[in-house]
């Protein structure tokens, strides 16, 4: 029976991910920060009389992660597949993005996934196999969007580390992919943007009406963002395909966004988005 550790299942790609694994029969693992989070995951799960367990792994926690991982050895073994899904987004202006913010993006996005692969890679290694999938995100593929570089710089930081982490355990006999899929709808769709404690810039932001004409853009495109099952079938399916490329694309809308995106640079593709955004969300505002 395959054992396969998930991290950020209460909701969106993770929880889509923990219900296609143990319908297979895998032994799942489905991690969340806050047990009260698990409500809807446990609900999926009886209605489909699905056997998983949940334990509590706060991936910016150093003594979380390594006391849930070594549970999970100790009762069964070596983790076999390791899906690094737990992930936030906050949006703000490079300049007035409070720092706080910025590096809870950096703690969640990047150093979860590297602390959940350290603790799970020794019993690989001595194994001699394993797969992790890192869920980055097409942000960490494509150009940055206006108030978005902080959550594409950390997207883009897991995408390096995965390549060099690819390269350091294929000798083990281990994989790594790192997804990036395009627009889904999860939950991280509408979490709250920089700024104050409402999530919103403050009233002296230079940048607070451009934030808010940004903010209505990706609202309309959220609302044609994909279902996450569909995710979580590719994440299935890296894990089980050892011909899945280290970098991998998930969703029509990121396929078409790679394409276009072809020997284009950043000067010509920024009015093209910016056009693309009015359309959605209206006239940029003047500063």
């Amino acid at each position: 029976m395959t054992s396969v550790l998930i991290t950020g299942c209460s909701s969106g790609i993770g929880l889509e991910t923990a219900l296609a694994f143990a319908r297979r029969g895998d032994r799942v693992h489905a991690c969340v920060r806050d047990p009260a989070g698990a409500a809807e995951l446990l609900r999926r799960a009886r209605a489909e009389d699905l056997t998983l367990d949940v334990p509590r792994l706060d991936v910016t926690d150093d003594a979380s992660v390594t006391a849930a991982v070594t549970a999970v050895q100790d009762r069964h073994g070596p983790v076999d597949v390791l899906v690094n899904n737990a992930g936030i987004d906050r949006t703000g202006p490079v300049e007035t993005m409070p720092l706080d913010r910025a590096r809870a993006l950096m703690e969640t996005n990047l150093w979860g996934p590297l602390r959940v692969s350290r603790a799970v890679l020794p019993g690989m290694r001595a194994r001699g196999g394993g797969v992790i999938v890192n869920v980055s995100s097409l942000a960490g593929r494509t150009f940055a969007v206006p108030h978005g570089g902080f959550y594409a710089a950390s997207k883009a930081a897991l995408g390096a580390l995965s390549e060099a982490l690819y390269a350091e355990v294929q000798p083990f006999g281990i994989r790594v992919v790192c997804l990036e899929p395009g627009s889904f709808a999860s939950r991280i769709q509408g979490r709250p943007a920089a700024g104050a404690t409402d999530g919103k810039p403050s009233e002296d932001d230079p940048y607070r009406a451009d934030h808010a004409w940004l903010a209505r853009f990706l609202a309309r495109v959220a609302e044609g963002a994909a279902d996450c099952a569909e995710a979580a079938e590719a994440v299935v399916a890296a894990a089980d395909d050892p011909g899945t490329p280290l970098h991998t694309v998930v969703g029509k809308d990121a396929e078409a966004a790679l394409g276009f995106l072809a020997g284009v640079s950043y000067e010509q593709w920024l009015p093209r988005f910016l056009g693309q955004a009015e359309s959605l969300a209206g006239p940029r505002p003047a500063p």
